[in-house]
């Protein structure tokens, strides 16, 4: 993985260097490390804290990369680099970034971001005045199709497993770790017919490739010393497999005080051989954010990367370190999720890809954070979250308050709003600029005593997330 890295990085440097075709002119990449360096001395040589900092962190084509690698793994910081290239059709940018973390843990990534360009805009056609009220426009504004493809390999050297279920206990928790190599696409195609709506569809092939390990030298045994390959599916052997999805995304125009985003999607684990553990999943996530006022929270932009913060399309620049502490926020957010899987007779879903609640999960989602870390873990999952964020005056800290509702169960009809979990959090937030969004939580409820979560988005804000490891 780490050779494919490298390999696919020098390439894409030495392509963009030979992109001016005359010798004495400047080539692209050299000017964009010149301004880079250009923006280096005026921010951290004449220095300012606060201005050198978030270029260090932010900037482009090269910054430093930082965050949250997976909860119980510490905290990972590496360098990342953005680079893009202009052809007639299409518009091209690349993400690189490797992080290592405190438990030796570590990431490395490529992401490839493709945009088709229109040839031509439409014309615009000014009408001279008169008495008549003029025609309603038919033009409209829609985004246009993405696709990305990426190669992605990690390594995790801490992961609580308590068994699989609803009715786990504390005594049985163990730790194991985990490579996984995803390599693979998606694309997002907007659906401009259903206007208002805001619809689009979304497909993805990846191929994962797991290795499961034991863990020693931690608090509790190692998976290995509590648990069976029946107890635990998939710890014997681990297949690669072969993952398809499918969906629709839907985030209708609402105005600025209702902002919705509803998203369904089936995919398709095919694993290799007669290993038996081929399964499908569906997977319903309903969004709701009520701003109070008429800013809001900075979503991932259209073909960004993970390593970019910019508006998006080719604009690369980040937004300043003050423009969101600046800006008063205010939301009640809610949440539903619901994971169902299904295997046929004699098949059954892998322990490593079955969602867990519990604190946060293995790509650093929370929920029923009061609990440890990947406490319950099952085939189906559901989840009703509701919180409420506020910046503190004019700083980019904000106080959030949450309150989660869920259950992990074995099979798809113990789904339902009976037997729930309960988990209260109170914390602070920073968004500010470019910059990830950290949170410190304070958890409580669930009578399994209290949690203190700490986590730093592992993209910056306005960049895409990255695939999911399970």
């Amino acid at each position: 993985m780490r050779r494919i890295f490298l390999l696919l990085l020098l390439s894409t440097i030495s392509a963009l260097a030979q992109e001016s075709p005359q010798p004495s002119k400047e080539s692209a990449l050299h000017a964009e490390f010149r301004n880079e360096g250009d923006r280096f001395h005026e921010s951290c040589v004449n220095f300012s804290i606060g201005s050198c900092a978030y270029m260090l962190f932010t900037d482009h084509p090269l910054h430093i990369a930082a965050g949250s690698i997976a909860p119980q793994n510490g905290f990972a910081a590496g360098l990342a680099m953005v680079l893009h290239h202009d052809a007639p059709q299409w518009f091209f940018k690349w993400n690189f970034d490797g992080v290592g973390s405190t438990n030796g843990s570590w990431r490395a990534g490529v992401y490839m971001s493709i945009v088709p360009v229109p040839r031509s805009k439409p014309p615009v056609v000014v009408h001279g005045g008169g008495s008549t009220a003029p025609h309603k426009s038919k033009l409209s504004m829609f985004e246009r199709p993405l696709f990305t493809i990426y190669a992605q390999g990690i390594t995790l050297n801490k992961l609580g497993f308590f068994g699989i279920g609803p009715n786990t206990t504390n005594a049985g928790r163990s730790f194991f770790g985990m490579q996984e190599t995803i390599v693979g696409g998606n694309g997002v195609v907007p659906l401009p017919a259903t206007g208002r709506l805001g619809a689009s569809l979304f497909g993805e092939i990846n191929g994962r490739f797991v290795d499961i390990r034991g863990a020693s030298g931690e608090p509790s045994p190692s998976i290995e010393q509590l648990y069976s390959p029946v107890a635990a599916p998939g710890l014997a052997t681990q297949p690669g497999f072969i993952q398809f999805g499918e969906g629709l995304r839907v985030t209708p125009s609402l105005g600025d005080y209702l902002k919705l985003n509803y998203s369904g999607k089936f995919q398709q684990y095919v694993a290799t051989g007669s290993s038996g553990f081929t399964f499908r999943r569906f997977t319903v996530d309903l969004n709701h954010e009520i701003p109070f006022y008429k800013t809001s929270v900075t979503n991932a932009k259209a073909g960004n990367g993970p390593d970019e913060c910019g508006s998006g399309g080719k604009d690369l620049d980040c937004p300043k370190f003050d423009s969101i502490s600046r800006n008063r926020y205010g939301a009640l957010n809610l949440r539903f999720l619901l994971t169902e899987s299904i295997a046929s007779s004699g098949n059954t879903v892998p322990f490593y890809f079955q969602p867990t609640l519990g604190g946060s999960d293995i790509n650093g989602s929370a929920g029923l954070p009061s609990f440890q870390d990947y406490r319950f873990r099952a085939p189906n999952v559901m989840l009703l979250h509701a919180g409420l964020e506020h910046t503190l005056f004019s700083t980019p800290v904000g106080i959030i308050l949450g309150a989660d509702a869920g259950k992990a169960v074995l099979a798809r009809g113990d789904i339902g709003l009976d037997r729930l979990r309960h988990s209260y959090s109170a914390g602070l937030t920073l968004r500010a600029g470019g910059f990830p969004m950290i949170y410190v939580m304070f958890a409580y409820g669930g009578h399994e005593g209290n949690h203190i979560i700490a986590n730093m988005n592992t993209s910056l804000l306005g960049g895409s997330a990255r695939p999911s490891l399970f």
